[in-house]
């Protein structure tokens, strides 16, 4: 087994592991203060660095985007010591020079959840306000994108991925008004895991896969879960050349995490109000803050 840290962190399918480059596997059951992460973390190294990947969904797909247990995932990542995450996800296309087949890289998030996803790590009496204006990490966009590129994917940096409860499709009227909104792409779990990732100081962008264009393009067919599989699963092997082109580059050690400081100025709670539990059960996340 190999020890050495686990610098980057993969959420995505769990088709994305399987790739003949990864060695020196492992798989690791893993609790949190928040419960189990969607799997097993299976970790393993590319081109002699260690990468964690979690399945988002669950093998087999077992958890809908409004059941994954985002705070797990994140906290089972930080707690390995994962400082940048690369997000994999299908995504509904709101643009008609998204096509599918495409990836986009979104550099702005609209998050139109409803039900409660575990939002935050701050709570019961630890409150602080994490800057998110800008959710995703422009050091690890870039390298995304400059990974699809290698990877021969046809990419598009930047837009506004809008994240929908789910787990049903939109109908014509919402995917009709997210375009005037000014939404580029639409998916179901990039809100909260985003916002999250920011909390825990983690460079943290997205991979999105343009699987259909929703249900708004009149000449096209409305989405349904065979197309976005057979799409998605067109794009797997983009994907994992792409992972393999960010790990070297990430691997060098050449690029310096851009979120590591996010909590500097973010928590609010003075310290005499915190317990000693309080501060121990986020310890991976904000013990740096807190040590003596």
């Amino acid at each position: 087994m190999n020890d050495s840290q686990v610098s980057i962190g993969v959420i995505g399918g769990s088709g994305l592991y399987n790739m003949p480059q990864l060695t020196e596997i492992e798989e690791r059951s893993m609790d949190t203060p928040f419960g189990k992460p969607s799997d097993v973390v299976v970790i393993g190294s590319l081109n002699g660095t260690r990468v964690a990947f979690i399945p988002r969904h669950g093998r087999g797909h077992i958890y809908n985007p409004t059941e994954v247990n985002y705070r797990a995932n994140i906290f089972a990542l930080k707690s390995l010591g994962v400082e940048w995450v690369i997000s994999v996800s299908a995504c509904g296309s709101l643009r008609e020079e998204y096509e599918p087949g495409h990836i986009v890289i979104p550099d702005q998030l609209f998050d139109h959840t409803k039900d409660e996803r575990g939002r935050t790590f701050f709570q019961d009496g630890f409150v602080a306000h994490v800057s998110v204006a800008d959710p995703f990490s422009a050091t690890l966009s870039k390298l995304i994108a400059d990974g699809v590129r290698e990877a021969g994917g046809t990419v598009h940096e930047g837009g506004t991925f809008i994240t929908i409860e789910g787990p049903r499709f939109s109908t014509k009227g919402e995917s009709h008004s997210f375009r005037a909104w000014g939404m580029s792409i639409i998916g179901m779990t990039t809100s909260p895991e985003a916002y999250l990732a920011r909390e825990a100081e983690m460079a943290y962008a997205v991979m999105a896969h343009v699987t259909d264009y929703d249900v708004w393009h009149e000449s096209e067919e409305a989405v349904t879960v065979d197309r976005v599989v057979a799409t998605f699963q067109k794009n797997i092997e983009i994907a994992r050349s792409a992972i393999v082109h960010i790990v070297e580059k990430l691997g060098s050690g050449d690029y310096q995490n851009d979120q590591q400081d996010a909590l500097a100025h973010a928590i609010l709670t003075n310290r005499d109000k915190l317990s000693p539990e309080t501060i121990q059960k986020l310890t991976p996340i904000v013990g740096k803050y807190f040590a003596d």
